[in-house]
């Protein structure tokens, strides 16, 4: 089994372009599958047959899983099985007749316009690492990037006098964003008078954000920074780098904009990832109803 499960990590990596993070949440959920099915006395892909699989969701709820985490072990087991017939290497598909469950969709946490202008006023301008926490907390709100794509953010990827920047999403799509002029602003002080002197320390060659060694930040760096200009601002919210990509998001279609617009933005291939935002949309709607209109 663990060389079957190599196989397809090749596959993924090599076939679908998948990226690192992905291939490394699927070998994670596969092994937990197999350790089940060891248990089990199974061995090989043919002898796994559906009331095998069904049981496996079974313990990953009664050890508590979230439902959306059973969801997501539940795809990644379709998908190696799909894997295995198409490869020939197992003649049945034991989980083409299990569905994935519906799952309610929760509206991510977001800022108002009031808490983001509170927690991009906490960083120091007087300060160099405070000009480039600035300069970062302005960059995920002004693009929506997620926090992947804004550590892999180069300089080059930024076209001032058009106003845009190019970002580098998920399986290498690449995407055109506008960038509003306060972000560009604070992307050229930083880039002027703290950049030049941290890239002395390191090697951190054309991508923009730098640690105070030299170096790229990394997802926890800016994790980190997210959570010290939260709990600073005293906003109570649980808020995170995604929170910023939310807000973006939500304030863009509460400012009328149009769906596939923002689609766009976050590089989102399927309208109905968006579509999410739309809910927080309509209780906007609803309250500038409430508040002007004479019978609301």
């Amino acid at each position: 089994m663990k060389e079957h499960l190599r196989s397809y990590l090749h596959f993924l990596e090599l076939e679908k372009n998948a990226s690192p993070n992905t291939i490394a949440s699927y070998k994670i959920d596969l092994e937990r599958y197999f350790e089940f099915l060891e248990e089990v006395g199974i061995t090989v892909p043919n002898s796994i047959k559906e009331k095998h699989v069904s049981k496996f969701l079974s313990v990953l709820r009664e050890l508590g899983l979230a439902p959306k985490s059973v969801a997501r072990n539940l795809s990644s087991i379709k998908m190696f099985h799909k894997f295995l017939v198409g490869d020939r290497i197992a003649k049945i598909n034991p989980v083409e007749n299990i569905d994935t469950p519906k799952l309610s969709k929760t509206l991510p946490d977001v800022l108002n316009q009031d808490e983001i202008e509170t927690i991009l006023n906490q960083p120091n301008p007087m300060e160099p690492l405070g000009i480039r926490d600035k300069t970062i907390l302005e960059t995920m709100y002004a693009t929506g990037m997620r926090v992947t794509e804004l550590i892999k953010f180069k300089q080059s990827d930024i076209y001032k006098e058009d106003g845009f920047v190019k970002i580098f999403g998920k399986g290498s799509k690449e995407r055109l964003v506008p960038i509003g002029r306060s972000a560009l602003r604070w992307i050229e002080q930083y880039r002027h008078e703290v950049r030049n002197k941290l890239t002395e320390k390191g090697m951190g060659q054309d991508v923009l954000f730098l640690n105070a060694r030299g170096k790229p930040m990394s997802r926890m760096a800016v994790w980190n920074i997210v959570r010290a200009y939260t709990l600073k601002s005293g906003i109570k919210k649980e808020v995170h780098p995604h929170t910023f990509r939310h807000s973006f998001a939500t304030h863009l279609l509460e400012g009328g904009a149009d769906l596939r617009a923002v689609q766009e933005m976050l590089g989102h291939s399927d309208i109905a990832t968006t579509q999410i935002y739309t809910h927080i949309d309509r209780e906007y709607l609803k309250e500038v109803h409430k508040t002007f209109h004479p019978r609301g």
